[in-house]
């Protein structure tokens, strides 16, 4: 088994708690169209697979395509003017990032979340560490499919067999499989640790200095 020498991280409950702000502009647009608000841990179930599928989720109806695309749009719109109100990195995913950085790995971020928002947060926070951030796009499958993870593994100029993906939910399990990685599973994101056990997390850390550990 080759050294791991890329880290490949999610972004949504992995490196970011973005969780808040997600539920203040998922409610904003549900407002809008005169659906009930969802709660913050109703929200927290539905990410993981990109803003349509979350906004498909809290609408509690079915929409035709002219119509779903509306709201989507409108949450694109709210969203990206308020992502940053009370989003912030995880205690100790600073410290890890860097840590990474000064030891050589090379670094990227997969997110199911829209391209342009993923590149605003990283942009935001993570700048001095990560180079490569890669989103939702037009053309190219999300996770679970390994599309984005290889183009960031194209990117950096690495390979699967030396590279490990972090994520916090199933997707990220069945990604990380999908695209022949190694897989670290984080608890303090938006899935419990039962719930990765049952997805088929192997190794989970409680804290980001365990992944450190980890690739030592």
């Amino acid at each position: 088994m080759q050294q791991i020498k890329t880290v490949i991280f999610d972004l949504d409950g992995t490196l970011l708690n973005t969780l808040e702000d997600l539920q203040s502009s998922v409610n904003a647009t549900l407002s809008t169209y005169g659906y009930p608000e969802r709660s913050l841990e109703e929200v927290r179930q539905f990410v993981g697979n990109g803003v349509a599928r979350l906004m498909e989720l809290a609408v509690p109806e079915q929409l035709d395509s002219e119509k779903s695309k509306e709201v989507l749009d409108n949450f694109k719109l709210h969203y990206a003017k308020n992502c940053n109100n009370k989003t912030k990195p995880y205690d100790g995913i600073l410290t890890l990032l860097s840590d990474l950085k000064n030891q050589g790995y090379r670094l990227a971020i997969v997110s199911n979340k829209f391209d342009a928002a993923v590149k605003d947060l990283n942009q935001l926070y993570f700048s001095n560490f990560i180079e490569i951030a890669i989103g939702q796009r037009e053309g190219v499958r999300k996770k679970p499919y390994p599309d984005t993870v290889n183009i960031a593994l194209k990117e950096l100029g690495s390979c699967a067999e030396e590279a490990l993906y972090i994520g916090d939910s199933e997707v990220d399990i069945e990604t990380a499989k999908n695209a022949s990685l190694r897989m670290i599973s984080v608890d303090w994101g938006f899935r419990k640790r039962e719930e990765l056990i049952q997805n088929g997390a192997k190794i989970i850390v409680e804290k980001p200095e365990d992944i450190l550990a980890y690739l030592k």
